[in-house]
């Protein structure tokens, strides 16, 4: 046995431990930058708290709420420049991954010559002048407040990609479940889902470790069990702490191991489509995966119908991993996410630029079947139909 390991970032978990955020953030110096989405009555009282958390520390904040989803080279450019401007000497990602990756990439941006873009994993690499990133989640699903990604947009070239270093892991993640009761279903259920792709890609990858299979498979079991709970009850504190150590875990599982095809078609979808939530992307795409997948990883499939479907736990392996595909579309459709790109408005004329796109990145040359051009073409075409929103 011989892996590695390594996770640099401080968890801060747990039931009001938002209130801790003026004295970790003072760590780094009085003079931050908090990075949201734009207010709404939704996150209102929320922003007041945490600006009062902050003030209470003695801390000097810029409020950039430029935000947008999907985080563009634009928007990053903007919070840089702000970051500049007012000498930030940390980032406070508040948010889902969109806040937290934004956080990430204004950090470096703010700091070095040149875009966030000519920062990208197959570029130059962010030095330690970036500047220490802060993470707290509001959602449940990215993984972002303890990974070494920050995922980018350009729409001029309708392409989505990512700084990948160990330089953007947060230094102090804060995941208090207390911020995620008013959560909309809309944005649980993708983001639960993502959560769940993490861990399950994880196991799967040529990287996967018996340190990942232990964190990854409980993310997995949280997720199924849980999301339901939260999605009939966003209130549920129970099934909100769930999914946030869910989160957690799926985030230390890619962050050791990494993602395969489904992630890679799902940027590729982001991409060219702005307005497809990443969670909602992955739902697309994973049973046209899970059915070009399974016999070519048949002991996690069938691990991952067993988490689904317990009646399966004395069938044979092979049985119960060819009924994966069908017991994640039953998943998708109970959580409201059984969709084809015809539901988002993706034109079947761009389904062929669709696939050439999505084997830009590297990540569907780690999955268990690696898929040629054509085969990549069938399995877009595979996830085009429309299921009406059902």
């Amino acid at each position: 046995m011989k892996f590695n390991y390594h996770q640099p970032t401080e968890l801060v978990f747990g039931r009001r431990r938002v209130g801790e955020l003026g004295a970790l953030a003072k760590r780094f110096g009085e003079r931050t930058l908090l990075v949201t989405v734009k207010e709404s009555h939704a996150v209102k009282e929320q922003y007041a708290r945490i600006l009062q958390i902050l003030a209470e520390a003695g801390m000097k904040v810029t409020h950039f709420d430029g935000v947008v989803p999907n985080p563009t080279v634009e928007s990053i450019a903007v919070g840089a420049k702000i970051a500049r401007q007012c000498g930030a000497q940390s980032m406070i990602g508040l948010g889902g991954g969109s806040s937290m990756d934004s956080a990430k990439a204004i950090a470096v941006e703010a700091t070095h010559e040149g875009s966030c873009w000519d920062y990208l994993f197959y570029k130059k690499a962010p030095t330690e002048k970036t500047l220490p990133i802060i993470a707290v989640s509001t959602t449940s699903g990215t993984g972002s407040h303890v990974t070494q990604v920050a995922v980018i947009t350009n729409p001029s070239t309708r392409d989505k990609s990512a700084i990948y270093h160990p330089n953007v892991y947060p230094k102090v993640s804060i995941v208090d479940p207390e911020l995620m009761v008013s959560l909309p279903r809309e944005i649980t259920a993708p983001t639960g889902f993502d959560a769940l792709c993490h861990s399950f890609e994880s196991t799967i990858h040529p990287n996967c470790s018996p340190l990942i299979e232990l964190m990854a498979w409980r993310g997995i079991g949280l997720v199924v069990e849980a999301l339901p709970k939260a999605l009939a009850n966003g209130a549920d504190l129970d099934a909100r702490e769930s999914l946030a150590w869910a989160d957690t875990l799926g985030g230390y599982s890619i962050a050791n191991a990494g993602v395969t095809l489904p992630h890679g078609v799902g940027m590729a979808i982001g991409g060219m489509y702005p307005h497809v939530a990443h969670g909602v992307a992955l739902a697309i795409v994973y049973p046209a995966f899970a059915r070009f997948t399974w016999r070519s990883a048949v002991t996690q499939f069938a691990r991952l119908a067993r988490v689904l479907d317990p009646t399966l736990a004395d069938r044979p392996d092979t049985v119960a991993a060819e009924r994966s595909s069908r017991l994640v579309e039953d998943f998708l459709d109970s959580i409201g996410l059984r969709l084809g790109l015809a539901d988002m408005g993706i034109p079947e004329a761009e389904l062929s630029e669709l696939a050439k796109q999505s084997m830009v990145l590297p990540d569907y040359k780690a999955n268990p079947r690696v898929a040629t051009p054509a085969e990549m073409e069938a399995l877009v075409r595979e996830s085009f139909p429309s299921f009406n929103g059902k």
